[in-house]
């Protein structure tokens, strides 16, 4: 696999080029990602974080797998493929990134558990506020050809956990407010917010992609086998952590989407605000964002036809 990655990797140099996204462009994808996050608050209540303490297990699970395990295992991933270490950097940033209510709504297609799903995602958005900034810097300066981009770019992890806090805490914390004291206005603005804002990314992603078609043909080669190996693993960490630990089906399901499903569109927003759109960082965030979601929905009706759905939530 690394002679193949390294014939594809001889027409040029992806650690060189840069994919343009201008200023407007720029303020658009951070009102995009704060509305996404805006829409997962809308959606979460209390509740769910009581949920997550009555479920100890499931939810330490989750954790490991998000903040311990896929990080580690994406950068053996790395090592194995022997990608540049943009590419390098990219896998590693998204593996950094919490999940997002995609995973909610493939768990529901699948027909798992929901209710933890939702605690899940509720809980891995609020430690990634400053897991994925320590996260990010730890495994990436320790990866022998991305630590040398990151020095070139002197990376302050305190300006990137900065970021984060203003693209996914303050949403966050606006969106738990709201639902919190207009509960009836949050159910039915989760409903609108998330999916108008999901669309918009995935316009500004496919704008992305169309204004820098030369490259991202040029290298899709590169990019799209290490995003599908490194989904694929993703997938397979939640739902075999899940197995190893005996939970049922439907958190099986649950715990498969929640690790597997990653919020790409923050990673892609990091790639322009910290790395100046780093060719092999950009790209791997921009056809993470696209496959990670067309690779969930096919595991998730496959799934529903296997085993159908979940009737009553079952504790861990």
């Amino acid at each position: 696999m690394t002679e193949f990655m390294n014939v594809l990797a001889a027409t040029g140099d992806v650690d060189a080029i840069r994919i343009s996204f201008n200023e407007n462009s720029m303020v658009i994808l951070r009102v995009v990602i704060a509305l996404i996050m805006f829409g997962i608050a809308l959606g979460t209540t209390i509740d769910d974080f009581r949920q997550a303490v009555r479920r100890p297990l499931a939810i330490s699970i989750a954790i490991a797998a998000q903040f311990i395990l896929l990080p580690f295992i994406t950068f053996c991933l790395t090592l194995i493929l022997g990608v540049r270490g943009s590419v390098a950097l990219g896998m590693i940033l998204v593996a950094c990134c919490p999940p997002g209510n995609v995973s909610n709504i493939v768990t529901h297609l699948s027909g798992g558990d929901v209710a933890l799903s939702v605690s899940m995602t509720a809980v891995g958005n609020l430690l990634a506020i400053f897991l994925m900034p320590l996260n990010f810097a730890l495994w990436g300066g320790l990866h022998p050809t991305g630590s040398e981009i990151m020095r070139s770019i002197d990376l302050n992890a305190i300006d990137m956990l900065s970021e984060v806090l203003l693209v996914i805490g303050v949403p966050f914390a606006v969106g738990i407010t709201v639902g919190h004291f207009f509960p009836k206005f949050a159910a039915k603005g989760s409903k609108i917010v998330g999916p108008i804002a999901f669309a918009a990314l995935g316009g500004l992603i496919l704008v992305s992609l169309l204004g820098n078609w030369a490259l991202f043909v040029a290298w899709i080669g590169v990019v799209a086998i290490a995003v599908a190996i490194h989904d694929g693993l993703a997938l397979g960490l939640g739902y075999g952590i899940a197995r190893a630990f005996k939970l049922p089906v439907p958190q099986q399901k649950a715990m498969t989407f929640e690790v597997g499903v990653r919020n790409a569109g923050l990673g892609l927003l990091l790639v322009f605000s910290f790395f100046d759109g780093l060719g092999g960082m950009a790209l791997v965030a921009a056809w993470w964002g696209i496959w990670d979601i067309i690779a969930a929905l096919t595991v998730a009706r496959i799934w529903r036809r296997r085993t159908g759905t979940m009737h009553e939530p079952i504790a861990a």
